[in-house]
């Protein structure tokens, strides 16, 4: 039975269109792996002249699905969005996420906005069943990782 009234609401739709088969997808084995994909995909115009904040989608084999870039501020941060991270990421049906920004400065040292935002992310991580594996810093020629340097609990 149809109704008469038509409701004024958006309509959802969710969709996933790979392009790549898996197999041929870039596997992320270590913390230099997901720096090298980051950096192949940064502007090297752009690197050192704003920041940026972008993730990578892995499957359940550490394989990348694909990068999503969140958002570009100024020289000294950017904002980032929890809920454009998650939804990006179980848009793409990802079991995993690596986080990546760059500093400008050239200055690899996490700052506390870092740690409560990698923190924050890892929380909401655990309730959605998406691992935040780990956080990486950028610059130009060089990279932090949360994980290897033991600010991260995964």
């Amino acid at each position: 039975m149809t109704s008469k009234f038509k409701s004024n609401i958006s309509e959802i739709s969710l969709t996933y269109k790979r392009k790549v088969k898996a197999s041929d997808r870039p596997k992320i084995n270590s913390s230099l792996s997901a720096y090298q994909l980051f950096r192949e995909n940064w502007n090297d115009l752009t690197i050192n002249l704003f920041e940026e904040f972008k993730i990578l989608l892995l499957d359940r084999n550490n394989q990348c699905m694909g990068i999503v870039p969140l958002s570009q501020g100024g020289v000294s941060g950017t904002l980032v969005d929890p809920k454009l991270v998650f939804v990006s990421a179980l848009k793409a049906r990802a079991c995993g996420i690596i986080l990546g920004h760059n500093h400008p400065s050239g200055n690899l040292r996490a700052s506390k906005s870092d740690i409560a935002l990698t923190q924050k992310l890892e929380l909401g991580g655990k309730y959605l069943d998406v691992n935040v594996l780990d956080h990486i810093i950028l610059a130009d020629d060089d990279y932090f990782s949360f994980a290897d340097n033991g600010l991260t609990p995964f």
